[in-house]
């Protein structure tokens, strides 16, 4: 990989990684699920960055100057972030690195970056109600009818409930698309059996995103070898392209002896020609009677 520009989206991808590994250790989770991945991600970028200084010698040598130099710069810069990365990977964390990793060279990464970035664990919520509405509801208990006092406790409970629900980034009021109330009300579970049904509903979505995630690392990885086939396509281009430059060079060269002949040999005068075709002549002839 020898392009530039698939160097810097390849950094920004293994930013978000470690900031993605530093927030699963700050939520006590497993974090060492990724570390092939981003190892795997490290040594193409190693790959990627000794194809440039390849190609920054190459330009060097033909004496383009100024890609050469604007090759360079975009190198060091590559380089610095490959140094500040790998420290940060292997827990040797300083403020220049840290400033690396959370700066992406794609703005339009941000977002993600900031998401990254951010400590707060998804919980269920499990506050109790304040001491205020317990005793509003002693009151109400005392002083409603039955029928009052059970619809009061059925809205209490299924308030409960909805809280014990599976987390969503963009919940709607009321919206149980995926059935998980009327699961929890057709079966009239207690709080123990609620816990343990939404523990299992969080395994499963973990389990779908763990599945998400290893086919996003292998389209990740199919599109990053077929950079890799497409760079080797363009330097066979490239060999076959300076091939045909040799060989016409090769070719206006005997053009240029072939003229320089026709041009000598209409300089020279017919009687120098004639004189040396009847010498031949005569030589030829002097050894016809001497053979014979």
């Amino acid at each position: 990989m020898s392009n530039p520009n698939a160097l810097l989206l390849l950094a920004d991808h293994i930013k978000l990684s470690l900031l993605e590994r530093q927030r699963a250790k700050t939520l006590k989770l497993s974090s060492d699920t990724q570390d092939g991945h981003i190892s795997r991600s490290f040594d193409q970028f190693r790959e990627g960055l000794e194809s440039l200084r390849a190609e920054h010698q190459r330009l060097h040598e033909a004496g383009n100057e100024a890609k050469a130099s604007t090759l360079n710069d975009t190198l060091s810069s590559l380089q610095k972030q490959f140094d500040d990365l790998t420290s940060q990977f292997h827990g040797y964390a300083s403020p220049a690195t840290t400033s690396t990793l959370t700066q992406p060279n794609d703005p339009s990464l941000a977002q993600d970056f900031a998401h990254a970035q951010s400590s707060k664990p998804v919980a269920a919520s499990t506050t109790t109600p304040p001491p205020m509405q317990r005793r509003a509801s002693k009151t109400v208990r005392f002083s409603s009818p039955n029928s009052d006092l059970e619809a009061q406790a059925s809205a209490a409970n299924k308030s409960a409930r909805s809280q014990l629900l599976p987390y969503r980034d963009d919940p709607v009021l009321d919206d149980d698309s995926a059935g998980y109330r009327d699961t929890i009300d057709g079966q009239d579970m207690n709080n123990t059996q609620i816990h343990a049904y939404h523990q299992r509903i969080l395994e499963e979505q973990d389990a779908q995103l763990d599945a998400l995630g290893a086919s996003i690392s292998r389209q990740r990885e199919l599109s990053m070898q077929i950079g890799d086939e497409l760079d080797h396509q363009v330097t066979m281009l490239d060999e076959s392209e300076r091939a045909v430059d040799r060989h016409q060079n090769a070719l206006d060269r005997a053009r240029d002896r072939v003229g320089r002949f026709a041009r000598a040999a209409n300089n020279s005068g017919e009687g120098k020609q004639m004189g040396i075709i009847l010498a031949l002549i005569i030589i030829l002839v002097l050894l016809i009677i001497i053979l014979k």
